[in-house]
């Protein structure tokens, strides 16, 4: 138990993947708005992300990653939710109280396929301990997962209660880590290394004024495209990726735009188009999860924002969920795991192939 709590330890005070860049330190201009402070689903005020990745040897490749929308307790200041389903090939633990009531009354918690059961249960225990919740009798976590099976013994079942507690525990306002880390620690997207990735944009002041933040654990396949370059196909010629179509993505929007379950709906449904420029089919194996809440809860239909107002929020949460998705490419490093190694995005030949194109600066 020691030698285990001291792995999970190191790679919890790694740092932030320093040495691989993101889409922006490339020189990668994704759309129109322009990103937050931190470029990331935390630039979204109260906004917590934590990890814990769990890596044992070569046969244990897996994690949590835990999304609050607050720091306050979930279950009593309940926020408006949304989920939205592109390819519903998944197990997403507590969907269908979301879209009845419209509401996220727990943290989203993202994992392995296998493991949403421990993963939701060790939620339960986190939401029934807190002050105040003494007489709660039902509570509906919300837990998202895509399959690491590949780098990751995942019939093992690795993920136990201290993983999940401690990935909310720990959860913070600040940078989010990227890549291989949490529950990206052992996806794969477009046969490179997948993992955690995030960015966010924040509206002109005429427009409302309002951020929103991506956060994506990639899974999937199909062509690889940046910024409309054909990446992927490039890559193939040189010898590069597995070129599969299938897989998973759960994204996850946030805003502090007052928006009600309905709107929050039509905003998640976007993301799907950020999704397919990357070059993903949705195929017919794969989960792709859109969940989207706001952290302003406007009860009162009169303070939501007009329907004709939407559209920037739309583009921002396409712009944001393709840039996320990039990020988790670039941040993650190759992981040797249970059936075999997954190479890294290469960054110098994804990069010459950018300035061919005319997508980065020369």
């Amino acid at each position: 138990m020691r030698l285990r709590n001291l792995l999970l330890m190191v790679v919890l005070a790694a740092p932030l993947s320093a040495q691989r860049p993101r889409a922006r330190d490339l020189g990668l201009t994704i759309g129109t708005f322009p990103p937050g402070p931190l470029n990331a689903i935390t630039d979204v005020a109260g906004v917590r992300v934590g990890h814990t990745t769990v890596a044992r040897g070569d046969s244990i490749n897996t994690g949590v990653t835990a999304i609050l929308a607050h720091g306050g307790n979930p279950f009593r200041e309940k926020v408006p939710a949304a989920i939205v389903v592109g390819n519903g090939f998944g197990k997403l633990a507590g969907s269908t109280q979301v879209n009845e009531l419209g509401q996220l009354e727990s943290p989203i918690v993202l994992t392995c396929t296998l493991c949403v059961p421990r993963a939701a249960d060790a939620v339960l225990t986190w939401l029934l301990a807190l002050p105040g919740n003494e007489d709660v009798l039902s509570a509906n976590p919300v837990v998202g997962e895509t399959n690491d099976g590949y780098l990751n013994d995942i019939r093992a079942r690795p993920i136990a209660e201290a993983d999940v507690l401690g990935a909310i525990r720990g959860a913070s306002d600040g940078p989010v880590a990227e890549g291989a880390v949490g529950a990206g620690r052992g996806t794969v997207a477009f046969g490179y290394k997948g993992g955690i990735g995030t960015a966010s944009r924040r509206l002109p002041e005429r427009w409302g004024g309002w951020t929103l933040g991506a956060l994506v654990q990639t899974n999937y396949g199909g062509d690889l495209r940046i910024d409309g370059v054909p990446v992927g196909r490039e890559l193939r010629t040189r010898g590069g990726g597995r070129g599969t179509g299938d897989g998973s993505i759960i994204i996850v929007l946030a805003t502090e735009a007052p928006l009600d379950h309905r709107q929050l709906t039509r905003v998640a449904r976007r993301a799907l188009t950020g999704l397919a420029r990357t070059g993903s089919s949705m195929s017919h194996g794969s989960g792709d999860y859109v969940i989207a809440f706001s952290t302003v809860r406007p009860w009162d239909r009169r303070t939501v924002v007009a329907e004709e107002s939407l559209t920037p929020l739309f583009q921002a949460a396409i712009e944001a969920t393709e840039e996320a998705i990039y990020n988790s490419l670039l941040r993650a490093e190759t992981v040797r795991g249970y059936r075999g190694e997954v190479r890294a995005l290469p960054i110098d030949s994804t990069t010459a192939i950018l300035k061919r194109y005319g997508a980065i600066p020369r």
